[in-house]
This record gives structure tokens, sequence and C-alpha cells, in this order.
């Protein structure tokens, strides 16, 4: 074939393969349906609407008005990014069971943590979350509980006895946050605690900031307070390599020799800088929600007499069965029922988280709607927890809900998720909330400063004064 015999062959197929993708395309797509909804503006999306809900603690009115538009599947932009919010117990039970959703977290979150779980998928994902789990495992809680004792008590004999006032708020937080460090790194890091504590309260108050590195905004400040954190613990981790290397230390005495004990084995294949990420991870899970929850309770409790006096004469008779100053133990925990039941109705009535999540590791359908890899997909608990089809008078306190778990729908009550996804934390963050009001209500009663003070969420939910409390000495039964 001469050249010019060949460009008007070659003319023809320069328009005929456009055509010819643009029709498989066509095709391919014809069925496309995304989920209705709106992304609003370019990062912005609705991450202001939503935040000015969640501070002004309208966030269930904002969900219901969403769901009544676009239904229980829609798709919205929130934090810095494109997102598939998904409402209901069948929502919950998608995201929760679904092994093409991996656990994430905001945009922010992700990069002042770093390289943890929330960033990692297929084998590399399961040997850390088997590992995460074993060291939060009932099993390894157990070892815990008298680190978890001697935590409380120093608190309480520091900073409430002989004080007539308190604030709760950031003294749960400092309780919470001395307990996951103690647990996790031993007196080692007793000296950096304030330094850590404080650090780490900016990384918390950076996570639904959107991530634009900006002076002086929170998430500027949440970067430069991960910097710190990483660094500290880098030095720890490296203290405790040296020191499991000599054989001067065991798996169970903190979590960076429990993961390098585990990484000699063959189990994961983290660096110590990944170890480090994941510890940042740990010591910000295992102390925000518990000091929320905690808040919550004696917030609760001040309005709730007969409630208060019910958990007491629970923990005064596991106290009797014991011999003076004897530290608690997991078997004493395990009686704590009732007040594991008070304490599921405060996260029922205030999640203490906002909400959970999840990334699609490949294409997925829900509905009838078409998500693409790499989706953010949101959850969140509240949606559920006051849904008066599935829990009686849902702006009602009542502990007694608890009573039957089976009666509950399943995946409606979801404060640590649902299913085989179940946050590993979950036993941890009841052991040590178990503890600490096993000593605050045998020693104390409380009376509200400010009866009328509301709460806001801004990441946790936080009264907006940090709950200040009389407090006054309870007499000996």
């Amino acid at each position: 074939m001469s050249m010019d015999s060949s460009m008007p062959f070659a003319l023809l197929l320069a328009l005929f393969i456009p055509i010819l993708l643009h029709l498989v395309t066509r095709h391919k797509y014809s069925s496309y349906n995304p989920p209705p909804g709106s992304l609003g503006f370019p990062l912005i999306g609705q991450s202001i609407s939503l935040l000015r809900a969640l501070r002004s603690n309208t966030d269930y009115q904002w969900y219901q008005d969403r769901i009544k538009k676009y239904g229980p599947v829609s798709k919205m932009s929130v934090f810095g990014s494109p997102t598939v919010l998904m409402a209901g117990p069948a929502s919950n039970h998608f995201v929760f069971s679904n092994q093409d959703l991996i656990f994430t977290q905001t945009k922010a979150i992700n990069v002042l943590i770093g390289h943890s779980i929330m960033t990692l998928s297929g084998d590399e994902l399961k040997q850390v979350r088997s590992a995460l789990q074993g060291y939060l495992s009932p099993e390894m809680v157990t070892k815990y509980v008298w680190k978890m004792d001697e935590e409380v008590r120093r608190h309480i004999d520091l900073n409430w006895v002989g004080h007539k006032t308190i604030k709760v708020a950031p003294l749960a937080k400092r309780l919470t946050f001395n307990i996951i460090s103690s647990v996790m790194f031993g007196q080692g890091a007793a000296p950096f605690r304030e330094a850590l504590a404080i650090d780490f309260e900016k990384v918390v108050r950076a996570a639904l900031s959107i991530p634009v590195n900006i002076p002086f905004t929170k998430f500027n400040k949440g970067l430069s307070a991960s910097r710190r954190i990483r660094k500290l613990l880098r030095q720890i981790a490296h203290e405790r390599e040296a020191a499991f290397q000599q054989g001067y230390c065991s798996s169970a005495d903190d979590f960076f020799t429990y993961m390098l004990a585990l990484h000699s084995e063959g189990k994961h294949s983290l660096t110590v800088e990944d170890i480090v990420d994941n510890a940042i991870l740990l010591l910000i899970a295992g102390y925000e929600t518990s000091s929320v929850l905690i808040t919550f309770l004696i917030r609760q409790l001040a309005n709730e007499p007969d409630i208060l006096g019910k958990i007491t004469d629970e923990q005064e008779e596991i106290a009797r069965n014991k011999g003076p100053n004897k530290p608690l133990t997991w078997n004493d925990v395990s009686r704590m029922k009732y007040t594991w039941k008070v304490a599921m109705e405060t996260l029922r009535t205030v999640p203490a988280l906002l909400g959970s999540f999840r990334t699609a590791t490949k294409d997925i359908e829900y509905r009838g709607y078409h998500i693409p890899k790499g989706s953010q997909i949101f959850t969140a608990q509240i949606v559920t927890h006051l849904d008066a089809n599935f829990f009686d008078e849902p702006s009602k306190f009542d502990p007694s809900r608890f009573d039957n778990l089976s009666s509950i729908p399943p995946y409606c009550f979801v404060p640590f998720g649902g299913g085989p996804r179940m946050c590993p934390g979950n036993e941890f963050a009841r052991t040590e909330t178990s503890v600490a009001m096993h000593y605050l209500v045998r020693q104390f009663r409380w009376k509200l400063c400010c009866k009328e003070e509301g709460y806001r969420k801004d990441a946790t939910p936080m009264p907006v004064l940090g709950l200040p409390i009389e407090l006054e000495t309870r007499s000996a039964p």
C-alpha cells in the first residue's frame, strides 16, 4: 500500500477510535448510578455546615434533614474529602462487615498520625490489626488492671481529695492519658507525660480541620505537635529496641517491646517508625473516648441520684469482698455489670465519637448506588442511637435498656463499631472507666456548678465550661 492510499485509512482510523471509545465508555457507565447529593464548594463542601451543627449540638437533626432529602445514602464533601454518608442499621452492618472497606479517618488525622493501621491494606493491614487486637485483648487487659487502679488512686489523691470544686473534663483527660501511657510505656514516659498530653490535645483538636498547612491554624498547630510527639516516642522506641535485643525486657512490659517481639517472630513487617505511628493512634484512641465517657457519666449522675445509689451499692459490695486497700482485679471489674449498663446508656445518648470512616479498596455497590474505589464512607453513630424506631423514648436516660442486650436490634447501638470490625479497645475502655467509677462514687458526691451548661462536639463531645462541679466527701457506709 502506497503512502497516498494509506492516508485516507489513517484518517478514518483516527476518527473512528474516539467514536469507538466514546461508545464503549457510554455503554460502561450507562448503568452507573452515583449516590444523590452534592459535593458543594471544592475542598470545603459541607464541612462548615456540619461543624456548625456539631458545635451547636444539632448534628442529629442535620443528619435527619439530609436523610429526608436524599435517603439513607448520599454523597457530600467533609473535612477535605468527597464522602458517602450511609445511615441506619443496614448501612452500619454493610460498613462494619464489608472486607472491601478499610478503617480510616479524616484526611487531617491520617496526615497527623502517619503510617498507622488507618492507612494500611491487604496482608499488612491484617498483620497489624491482629497485633493491636492481641495487645488490647481481654487476656492482656487483665494484666493492666493493677496499673489502672494505681493511676486512678494517685489521680484522685492529687486532684480530687481536699478540693471543693474541680473541672471534670480536663481532669478526666489527664487521668485516661496517664492510664494509657502507663500501660503502653510504663513509668519510663512519666517525665514527659505533661508535654505529651498537651501535644496530644492539639492533635485531637486538629482532627476535623481542613488539611492545609497554613500558619496558626488548628491543622498547623496539630502538625507541629505531631512532630514533637513522634520525636519523643521514637526516642523511647529505640531505647526499648536496644533493651529488647540485649534481653533486658519481655513482650509484656510495654507496647514497643510487644510489637518488637512480634516482629522478631515474623508476625508483622512494621519498622520502628511505623510502630511509633501506631502508638500515636493507640494513645489518642485510648484516652479520648474514655475521658468523654467518664466526663458525661459524672455529668449524668449528678442529676440521677437513684442511679448513682445503685452504682454505689454495687461498688460497695465489691469493696466489702476485698481486703483494705487491695487493688481491683479483672474479676472485680467483671462484676460491675450495672455500672457498665449506665456507661452504655451514656454512650448511647452522647456518643464519644463523631462516627466511623472507611475507605473503599475497590468499586462497590450498595442499595443500587455505585461507589468508586478510593471513596470515603462515613456512618454517624447518633443516627441510630437516638432513633425512636430502635429505642423507646430515646431522649430518656434509662440504663435498663441494656438488661437484655438481645432486645436491641443489631447494628443500632454501635459505640465501638460492630461485627468482625468491633473496636479492639472496647474492653480497655470498659475496664478503665469501671475502675475510675469504683473509687469516685465511693468517695464523693457532687453537684453541677452550672446546671444549664451545654456541650459541643469538636471531634469529641465536651462540656463548654469543662464541667465544673462542687465536691463533697462521702461518709463511709
